[in-house]
C-alpha cells in the first residue's frame, strides 16, 4: 500500500526555491519518482479529453506517451527525454503563482483519487490493467477518426489508478475500455464497409 500521493505537497516541494530559478522537465519528473509515468502520461492526455475536434491532436500527444511507455516496459525508473526537452523548464515564481491558483482544485483531486480496492491494481489485474493502458494508448496514436475521446478517459483513470492505487478508477478505466474496444470494432466495421462501396462502385463505372 503506497502512502497517500499528497499531489499538493509534493509539487510545493517541487515549486519551492528561488522565484527567478528554473525547475526543468527532466527534474519536475525526477521528484516524482515512480509516479512519474502515470503523471507524464496523464498531462499529454488532457487535451484528448476534451473533445476539441483538432485534426491529429491524438497522434501528436499519443506518440509521445507511447514513446514513454516503452521506457516504462523496459524498467526504466524516471522518464528520460530528449536533452532539448528534459532541459526546458519553467521559473518557478511562475509555478507557484500557479500552484497558489489551483490550491481548490488540487484539494478536490486528492480527496477523489485516493487508496482504496487496491486488488484491482496489484498482481495480476495489474498486469492487465497495464495491458489495457498501452492497447489505449496506441488506439489514441492511430489516425483512426473518431477515435479518441474514450480511449483517453480509459488512459486517464489508468493514470490515476496507478498514481494512487485507486481501484474506483481502475474500473472506471476498465469500463472505459470496454467502450473503446466496442467503439473501435464498429468504426473499423464501418471504415471497411465505406471502402468496399467506393471499390464497388468504381469496379461498376468501369464496366459500364
Amino acid at each position: 500500500m503506497k502512502d497517500n500521493f499528497g499531489l499538493l505537497q509534493t509539487l510545493e516541494l517541487l515549486f519551492a526555491g528561488d522565484r527567478q530559478s528554473l525547475l526543468t522537465l527532466d527534474e519536475f519528473l525526477g521528484g516524482l519518482h515512480g509516479r512519474s509515468y502515470a503523471f507524464a502520461i496523464a498531462a499529454l492526455n488532457v487535451p484528448n479529453c476534451i473533445p476539441t475536434g483538432i485534426p491529429w491532436l491524438s497522434t501528436i500527444t499519443g506518440l509521445p506517451m507511447a514513446f514513454l511507455l516503452v521506457q516504462f516496459f523496459v524498467g526504466r525508473e524516471v522518464p528520460k527525454l530528449p536533452a532539448l526537452v528534459g532541459r526546458r523548464g519553467l521559473r518557478r515564481g511562475k509555478l507557484q503563482v500557479f500552484l497558489d491558483r489551483s490550491r481548490r482544485f488540487i484539494r478536490w483531486l486528492e480527496d477523489t483519487v485516493h487508496v482504496r480496492h487496491e486488488w484491482w491494481i496489484s498482481g495480476m489485474p495489474r498486469r492487465a490493467l497495464l495491458a489495457a493502458w498501452a492497447i489505449n494508448i496506441v488506439i489514441l496514436a492511430l489516425p483512426i477518426p473518431f477515435d479518441n475521446l474514450f480511449p483517453a478517459w480509459a488512459i486517464m483513470f489508468f493514470c490515476l489508478a496507478l498514481i494512487e492505487d485507486d481501484g474506483v478508477m481502475a474500473m472506471a478505466g476498465w469500463l472505459f475500455s470496454v467502450i473503446t474496444a466496442v467503439w473501435t470494432i464498429f468504426l473499423l466495421m464501418m471504415g471497411h464497409a465505406a471502402v468496399m462501396t467506393v471499390v464497388a462502385t468504381i469496379k461498376r463505372s468501369l464496366t459500364d
